[in-house]
């Protein structure tokens, strides 16, 4: 009798145990495979457009491309990011573009406050609703900022002065008709029964020069457009519009800093107000689209370069997304409304 293994009783096993570590294989395979589609995150598969709603050179157009340059530099984009400005009717351009893209997840745009005041201005059939709210990156900053040689040493005795007077014998420049500055310098004139004479002009850099010039008494331009007449000593501070007091306390001229300006309560004067500095999507974007550029734009902020950006111009940086930026956004309507009814400014 032979007493060896019996090749046909050793081979059975064998073909069990393959057959059983196959499907073992299979299965793994197929629950890594299943994990991988369902983890798989949305991203860019061709350029996007990053529409600017205002002129090349101003403050949004500035951001952008610096923004662009960060992403560039950084690679954190797999895809070109293009940016495109779209300016006409006061931002009305590039806003019905975005409005009219529906589902599309390549074009992104930029927003300032126009966001709210370009519709209640003109009447063009828009609103911050129509597009998907992505994140606040920034506030801007309004400073009330005089002639060096204007006598009046604080807000509240600036305001005075303009109250005493005649009507419109004190003139404000700002940027554009109906929109933030000339918002800000009614805001003034109600709560002061004040009454300026307003001068538009063409951008940030032409209201500091005309007011070093003597041709206007005051202005409400944001930091970035006069700290260089700050430093020159041409020009001062009297408050700022936030809510708070900016942090920065790196001197700037006379050994005085940022922080040193008090908000314009403080002052006396009370009057807030801050430019929204968003990201918007076209209508229909998934949760995972919008969470793509949500991740995206806290990496540009995690950046030197943003954070150098932030400080030059004097930036409130807070930073909303979801439900808390929707709630913001709500309250920032309501507010441009409120004013801009008081001010007679509403189509």
């Amino acid at each position: 009798m032979h007493e060896g293994p019996c090749p046909l009783s050793s081979g059975t096993p064998h073909r069990k145990t393959m057959t059983a570590l196959g499907t073992a294989i299979a299965v793994a395979g197929a629950l890594t495979l299943g994990a991988t589609t369902a983890n798989a995150a949305w991203e860019p598969t061709k350029s996007v457009e990053f529409i600017v709603p205002a002129g090349t050179g101003g403050g949004a157009d500035q951001m952008a491309r610096m923004i662009q340059g960060i992403i560039q530099k950084n690679d954190l984009m797999k895809q070109p990011l293009v940016v495109i400005n779209k300016s006409g009717g006061a931002g009305a351009e590039g806003f019905l573009d975005v409005k009219s893209s529906n589902r599309n997840p390549h074009k992104i745009i930029i927003t300032l406050s126009n966001l709210f005041t370009t519709p209640m201005a003109t009447g063009v059939p828009f609103s911050w609703k129509d597009m998907t709210p992505v994140a606040m990156l920034a506030l801007d900053n309004f400073v009330l900022w005089v002639n060096t040689n204007q006598p009046q040493k604080t807000a509240k005795e600036f305001v005075d002065a303009v109250a005493a007077a005649p009507p419109n014998e004190f003139k404000m420049g700002g940027t554009g008709s109906k929109q933030e500055d000339q918002i800000v310098t009614a805001a003034i004139e109600q709560a002061t029964n004040s009454r300026f004479t307003y001068i538009p002009y063409k951008g940030g850099g032409d209201v500091a020069a005309q007011l070093v010039g003597g041709h206007i008494h005051s202005s409400v331009n944001n930091p970035i457009e006069a700290v260089s007449q700050w430093r020159a000593g041409a020009l001062k501070p009297l408050c700022v519009f936030d809510n708070e007091r900016i942090p920065l306390k790196e001197p700037i001229a006379d050994g005085k800093s940022w922080n040193t300006i008090p908000t314009c309560k403080e002052a006396g004067l009370p009057v807030e107000y801050t430019m929204l500095r968003g990201i918007f999507m076209a209508p229909g974007a998934t949760p995972d689209q919008i969470s793509y550029y949500v991740e995206l734009f806290k990496k540009v902020r995690e950046t030197e370069d943003w954070k150098d950006f932030m400080a030059k111009g004097a930036f409130n940086t807070r930073f909303l997304t979801g439900k808390e930026f929707q709630t913001w956004l709500t309250s920032a309507e309501d507010l441009h409304k409120s004013l801009m009814a008081k001010a007679g400014f509403l189509k």
